[in-house]
């Protein structure tokens, strides 16, 4: 009978070998292939057959011997590594059959694929959409595969890569860093194979950032991971969201909204490879100003959310004073119940009007003034006035305030600059800071929030007392 089976035989173990394939190799009159691979079916072989190996990158004259002995009415399988339809013979057999205008029947075996197995290798890096890209730019222009990388970084796509490199090709796997790295973390996971499934076999799991591409060669398979990647007891997991969709259905349909803008937000930032306390306390800035200019603006002493989240949660940190009531009115109340926390403004007490009036001072600077002699161990909050501000500056220098923690996002153009200045010598407080002369009350909450809300963050999940 006048036949090809193109086969797959796999990454190169016999235990990831189809049944099918071995059965076709059993049946074969004639099996046509690159000799290296031979020695993966050696075992099957029947007596008689002819074995004949057309040496590396001559793919056509594989085909053609394969339909030469087809249209001599012998089953011819003609193998390649993996699946044959992945960077495979498949297609060019299918594509000479149409030149030739032959008549030979065409079957196709599948084969598990090297990045199939790379991939249950490294654990579970592919649960999500993927795409496969060679950089072989033998028969395809650099052009068109530098597009697709491009493409395939902004569409957020975990990404195989193969052939990323040889001899002749050195610079392209660098370049496919640089340019998946202008769209995604640096500590995105990344995992490569080598020789998958042979007796040499390597396996890596390291980061976009810390990759190093000299450590891979031709017989290499690299897979990228996407924003969702992460690595558990040394295997990379890509969550297909199973567990983020019970998550979602137990979540308000505010929250939802503001997870998503998360999401969003997170995917827009210039850099996004950033300590995740700080992180969290720039998508609320963000998601509460909608301006992108908070990533130049927004200034965290290293630790100092999850610091102060931490005295929160341990019982220690119990009360937040703001400069203004609007900063209250901003601090989610569910979080204050939840976390058994007092937010408090000094501006209405009746004394403040009293003790301003008598020293010439703001009221404001009354109110600080206040609240440190009844809470000097405080979170302070200022989202409206920079002389609260310098006024809490001064008592810490008197001694007489201790701050826990200080929010620093005065807004105006009097002294707002200079008041935030005067905070940043106090290298012992932990600080957030608007910088410059953005600022404003609804800032100086949800840095609150963000701090409230901290043990959130890892899940990237918003909005829980909404």
């Amino acid at each position: 009978m006048s036949k090809i089976i193109v086969a797959g035989i796999g990454p190169g173990s016999p235990d990831d070998m189809t049944p099918a394939v071995i059965e076709a190799v059993r049946q074969a009159d004639a099996v046509v292939g690159y000799k290296y691979y031979f020695q993966f079916i050696a075992p099957y072989l029947p007596d008689g057959c002819e074995c004949i190996d057309t040496g590396m990158k001559r793919e056509r004259d594989r085909a053609e011997q394969a339909f030469a002995l087809a249209e001599q009415g012998k089953t011819v399988v003609v193998i390649s590594s993996g699946d044959a339809g992945i960077y495979g013979m498949t297609p060019l057999v299918y594509e000479m059959r149409r030149e030739r205008g032959s008549e030979v029947e065409i079957e196709s075996l599948p084969g598990i694929s090297a990045f199939q197995k790379a991939a249950s290798l490294l654990g579970a890096p592919i649960g999500h959409d993927l795409c496969l890209i060679s950089l072989s730019d033998l028969m395809t222009p650099w052009e068109v595969i530098e597009r697709r990388i491009r493409a395939a970084a902004v569409g957020d796509f975990v990404t195989a890569v193969y052939n990323p490199k040889s001899q002749g090709r050195y610079w392209q796997l660098y370049r496919l860093q640089e340019l998946f790295l202008q769209e995604r973390a640096g500590s995105t996971p990344v995992g490569y194979v080598r020789q998958a499934g042979r007796d040499d076999q390597q396996v890596q799991v390291t980061t976009l950032a810390e990759f190093d591409p000299e450590q891979v060669d031709m017989f290499t398979v690299i897979l990228i991971g996407n924003s969702q990647s992460y690595v558990a007891d040394g295997k990379m997991i890509t969550p297909r969201g199973y567990y983020r969709e019970q998550a979602q259905a137990e979540a308000k349909p505010g929250q939802l909204i503001m997870m998503e803008s998360f999401r969003t937000i997170e995917r827009e930032l210039q850099n996004r490879d950033l300590p995740l306390d700080h992180k969290w306390a720039l998508l609320h800035a963000i998601h509460t100003t909608a301006d992108f200019d908070m990533e130049q603006c927004l200034h965290t002493d290293p630790g100092a959310v999850e610091t102060l989240y931490s005295q929160v949660a341990s019982g220690r940190l119990k009360t937040i004073v703001t400069d203004v009531t609007m900063v209250v009115s901003g601090i989610r109340k569910g979080a204050l119940a939840r976390l058994g926390i007092e937010a408090k403004c000094y501006l209405a007490d009746p004394r403040v009007a009293q003790m301003a009036s008598e020293l010439g001072i703001t009221r404001t600077q009354a109110g600080i003034r206040l609240a440190v002699e009844e809470h000097p161990d405080a979170l302070f909050a200022f989202g409206n006035a920079p002389t609260a501000l310098m006024e809490l500056c001064s008592l810490i220098r008197q001694g007489k305030a201790r701050p826990a923690g200080i929010i620093a996002a005065p807004v105006g153009f009097v002294h707002v600059r200079e008041s935030k200045h005067m905070v940043k010598p106090f290298r012992h407080i932990p600080k957030l800071i608007v910088e410059g002369r953005k600022g404003g009350s609804n800032l100086a909450a949800t840095l609150c929030n963000a701090i409230l809300c901290y043990d959130d963050a890892a899940q990237l999940r918003p909005g829980r007392d909404l």
